[in-house]
């Protein structure tokens, strides 16, 4: 049975049912080409011949083997999210969700950064966590597996395709999952402004597992008696504090200034023909 958060999006377009989860916008799609995610199919707008960059990447997939059909442009109008599909947009099945035992392996044995999400709800805050947490380096995510925002199309796009790089882990119990975390040397932090120290003061150092509350709520009771500590961040405006999102970048940049030196030159290799997919993907 699919997951809910990968129901089938179906349109009708004239006589025809357009039915299927798709990754829209050239730079998702460029993402989901150099992350080798699995793709049925890849729709393009007919009249884009002449679009170089758009032809480039359409060289790309025929050579990875996926599927290429022409398309209405009214088509895949209606099946985009977001009104942006810059003439192209990939078919694909549900979201692979890791195990978090898969994270904790990925991590390996020095410092390590898991975000652990404790029921966030808003798909676009969502996004911008994996976002961060990709960027920085971080072994994975984790989530719940109910009531919280999970992977859907739209992740693709709000995250800018790092949803494709990073393990995911959907949890049905989040203290549980830290718990699992501690057994594998992860020290459990919550973000709450009632903190008494900063992350200035407290460092973020080593195997961090680094936990988020929701936006209405903040981390729950249980939740927060199971984090070994407590962070905030510095503050000497007047407004409440930062969204779910903006904190969690702050916190996952802190925790790589502290580990940095450590952990050494993280940057990726990125192949030829990585950044070749990757220009014919820019300008969204």
């Amino acid at each position: 049975m699919a997951k809910r958060g990968n129901t089938d999006k179906r349109r009708r377009v004239g006589n025809s049912q357009v039915v299927g989860a798709y990754i829209e916008g050239r730079r998702a799609v460029t993402e989901a080409l150099r992350a080798g995610f699995p793709v049925k199919r890849a729709l393009v707008a007919e009249g884009e011949g002449k679009d170089a960059a758009l032809v480039q990447l359409v060289d790309y997939l025929h050579a990875a083997g996926v599927p290429v059909i022409t398309r209405p442009r009214a088509e895949l109008d209606a099946i985009s999210a977001h009104g942006a599909h810059q003439g192209i947009a990939l078919e694909v099945g549900a979201f692979p969700y890791a195990e978090l035992a898969d994270i904790v392996a990925r991590a390996g044995e020095g410092p390590a950064l898991v975000v652990v999400l404790d029921h966030v709800t808003d798909a676009g805050n969502f996004g911008a966590i994996v976002r961060t947490a990709e960027v920085v380096g971080a072994a994975g995510v984790v989530i719940a597996n109910k009531r919280a925002a999970e992977v859907t199309v739209a992740t693709y796009k709000t995250s800018a395709g790092a949803v494709m790089h990073l393990p995911i882990a959907r949890v049905p119990n989040i203290a549980r999952a830290l718990e699992d975390l501690k057994q594998a040397g992860f020290w459990c932090v919550g973000a709450s402004e009632h903190a008494e120290g900063s992350c200035w003061e407290s460092p973020l150092t080593g195997r961090i597992a680094l936990v988020m509350g929701s936006e209405g709520e903040g981390i729950s009771r249980l939740v927060l008696e199971t984090c070994d500590d407590l962070t905030r961040l510095p503050q000497r405006g007047v407004t409440e504090s930062l969204n779910v999102a903006q904190a969690t970048t702050a916190l996952a940049y802190e925790w790589l200034r502290a580990n940095i030196a450590e952990l050494g030159d993280a940057g990726a290799a990125v192949s030829d023909q990585g950044r070749e997919i990757a220009a014919a993907g820019a300008g969204e």
